[in-house]
């Protein structure tokens, strides 16, 4: 086995070992508003939950590496107080993957797409009609985490959840979960790979 020290590693390196051995890794497709009301559009798989009383969700943005300046999504987020988190799966993964373009902020990612926005219930950023599921999102916390504490190298978002919004067809009502083998979700791997959902097995848990 090779033992590795992060600290002889460039960035660039360090990045390449975390992508391509923490997999798969869920896609958060992201949205916010700019100042202007410009609508921002971003794929982000360093994000998870992280609890569910209350449902708080985490979106880690990594900085520009040359200019250390925060991206248009931490940005947007931070000075508005809100995003939408569509969930990225088979049906949108394309399009999803046109808006990780680096754009000016006063040019919509969505206009290289063929996602159509809609009116949210619970926050002011638009949401996408093709996604099925999502969840809008108040900002609850904004760490600066990484790099050095002059120039932080990621904005952690932690969002609070004030509203799902799942498609028919995924969620049963009766039970309250959702149907996963329907859900059709796709994953970061390394590089520009993406993964489905393979097999899937349940292993019952120790009492």
């Amino acid at each position: 086995m090779v033992a590795i020290d992060p600290t002889t590693l460039s960035e660039r390196d360090n990045y390449k070992i975390l992508t391509g051995t923490i997999i798969p890794r869920p896609v958060a497709f992201v949205t916010t508003l700019t100042e202007n009301e410009t609508i921002n559009a971003a794929p982000f798989s360093y994000f998870n939950i992280v609890s569910a009383n209350p449902p708080l969700v985490s979106v880690a943005v990594q900085r520009h590496p040359n200019s250390n300046e925060k991206k248009d999504t931490a940005r947007n987020a931070i000075q508005q107080g809100e995003f939408v988190v569509h969930l990225g799966d088979e049906y949108i993964v394309e399009d999803m993957n046109q808006t990780a373009a680096t754009l000016p902020p006063e040019e919509s990612e969505l206009s290289h797409t063929s996602l159509t926005t809609i009116p949210s219930d619970r926050v002011k950023v638009p949401s996408l009609k093709e996604a099925r599921i999502r969840f809008e999102c108040t900002l609850e916390h904004h760490l600066e985490v990484g790099g050095t504490e002059e120039q932080p190298a990621c904005d952690l978002l932690i969002g609070r959840i004030v509203a799902y919004h799942i498609d028919d067809a995924l969620y049963d009502e009766e039970k309250g979960y959702i149907r996963t083998d329907l859900v059709k979700p796709v994953s970061r791997l390394a590089g520009q790979d993406y993964a489905k959902l393979g097999e899937i097995f349940s292993i019952e848990r120790p009492s």
